[in-house]
């Protein structure tokens, strides 16, 4: 879900030109959901292999990661670890909105309502999540596995200068503290809308926390303390009755009183922990510096072996999408297999 801020944190429209030779943290619990909710049938069924398998995620993450390596960005995949206790709520929260929305799908009976509801039951599992990771690594990509949030993780590769920014649709990674949000990263430049067969016409943007920070008039701490007010994952829903605007307008006056902040907003009427348990989880959220990163040329056997014979991908599109991979790749060879590392 993440933390709805955006309202109030202007960014700077880019293209994916000036990306290039960039390394970009990629949140791919969020991206691999997307390509869960979007990539479907007119009536909301997923992609399946002859054996039922769903291959949404896999279709997704392919075209993905090959346009963006074609572009010439250097793509890191972060997944998510252990969920923090606080966010136990918040996905028994998720699993509820999904069996209602189940419930509505069963009796939905035009195409649009199916498609709408079937979204909304989107599952990630252990073994979706598995082989999403075989054919990032097959692609020659690097992996890493966060030991709790993703977000946090890729905030901190952006932190310690291993790559340029995170990449996500949420603004959670600014809480983290990435110098650099990018959201909207699609090469195609259009979105499916939510539950409809209609697209939206999209372009990447950046979002600087320290611009945004000055921006705003805020530090680093009233930040998280602004989305805590809002609601973020781990205090669902925030305080009640207050939004972006009036957050940032509480946060301001109370300057670092904290204390006082979260006492007068009525925290307690709320939760039943305390605001600091929030705070310092955002601020403490595990992360490595246990990773390598290296970028190297495509292993197309194990990419056709997952797709093809596994999942019954179409080799033609596969070829296709892998010789226009082959001619970049040519291209490194030329000015040094270095370029790749």
């Amino acid at each position: 879900m993440g933390t709805k801020i955006f309202e109030i944190i202007q960014g700077k429209e880019i293209s994916i030109d000036d990306l290039k030779d960039k390394a970009l943290a990629i949140d791919s619990f969020n991206m691999l959901y997307q390509f869960l909710s979007s990539i479907r049938q007119k009536d909301g069924t997923l992609l399946m292999d002859s054996k039922g398998r769903v291959t949404s995620h896999l279709a997704g993450l392919f075209t993905r990661a090959s346009n963006f390596l074609q572009k010439g960005l250097k793509p890191i995949f972060v997944f998510d670890g252990k969920t923090p206790e606080l966010k136990e709520k918040e996905l028994r929260e998720r699993e509820k909105r999904k069996q209602e929305a189940s419930e509505k799908l069963k009796k939905a009976k035009t195409d649009e309502e199916k498609l709408k509801y079937a979204a909304m039951t989107s599952k990630l599992t252990t073994e979706m999540i598995e082989e999403a990771k075989s054919l990032i690594k097959a692609l020659g990509c690097p992996v890493i596995q966060a030991p709790s949030e993703g977000e946090a993780q890729c905030a901190a590769l952006v932190k310690n200068n291993n790559a340029y920014a995170s990449v996500s649709q949420d603004a959670d990674s600014l809480l983290f503290g990435t110098y650099r949000l990018i959201r909207n990263l699609s090469i195609t430049k259009k979105r499916k809308l939510p539950g409809k067969q209609a697209y939206t016409t999209i372009k990447p943007e950046l979002i600087d926390l320290n611009n945004a920070l000055n921006t705003l008039g805020i530090d680093q701490d009233q930040l998280i303390a602004l989305a805590m007010l809002v609601g973020t994952d781990y205090n669902p829903g925030g305080i009640k009755n207050i939004g972006p605007k009036k957050a940032l307008k509480l946060v301001k006056q109370y300057k670092t009183d904290m204390d006082d902040l979260f006492k007068d907003v009525g925290w307690n009427n709320f939760f039943n922990y305390s605001w600091q348990e929030v705070f310092y989880l955002i601020k403490k959220m595990p992360v490595t510096d246990k990773y390598k990163l290296e970028w190297k040329p495509y292993d197309k056997e194990k990419i056709k072996k997952i797709l093809v014979d596994e999942h019954d991908f179409s080799e033609e599109r596969v070829n296709k999408l892998l010789s226009k991979l082959l001619k970049i790749q040519e291209k490194q060879k030329q000015k040094g297999l270095s370029t790749w590392l």
